[in-house]
C-alpha cells in the first residue's frame, strides 16, 4: 500500500523561510520518489478550522515515507523551517 505524508499548517509565520524549506525538501523528495499530490492551492473549509496550507505527498509505501522523513536531506530542510510555521505532520497508509 502507498504511504502519504499529510501536512496541515496551522500558521505560517515567515513565508520566505517556508520557501527555503520547500526548496531544500524538494531534494529529498526527488531522492525518495515522493510525488506531490496537493501543495497549497485554493481550499474551502466546510468543518473545523481552516488552514493556510495543506500538503499531501505520495510515496510507494509507508516505509518509503518514513525513510524520507528520517533522511538527512529532509532533516536539513526541517532545520531551515524551524519555528517559522506551526503544523501537523502525519504519515498515513493509503491505497
Amino acid at each position: 500500500m502507498k504511504g502519504y505524508v499529510v501536512t496541515v499548517y496551522e500558521e505560517i509565520n515567515d513565508p520566505e523561510v517556508l520557501k527555503k524549506y520547500a526548496e531544500k525538501a524538494s531534494i529529498a523528495l526527488k531522492k525518495y520518489s515522493g510525488k506531490i499530490i496537493i501543495r497549497g492551492g485554493k481550499s474551502e473549509c466546510k468543518e473545523g478550522k481552516s488552514s493556510p496550507r495543506t500538503v499531501v505527498i505520495e510515496f510507494l509505501s509507508m516505509d518509503h515515507a518514513k525513510i524520507f522523513y528520517q533522511s538527512s536531506e529532509y532533516q536539513e530542510a526541517k532545520k531551515i523551517l524551524g519555528n517559522s510555521a506551526k503544523r501537523n505532520y502525519q504519515i498515513v497508509e493509503g491505497v
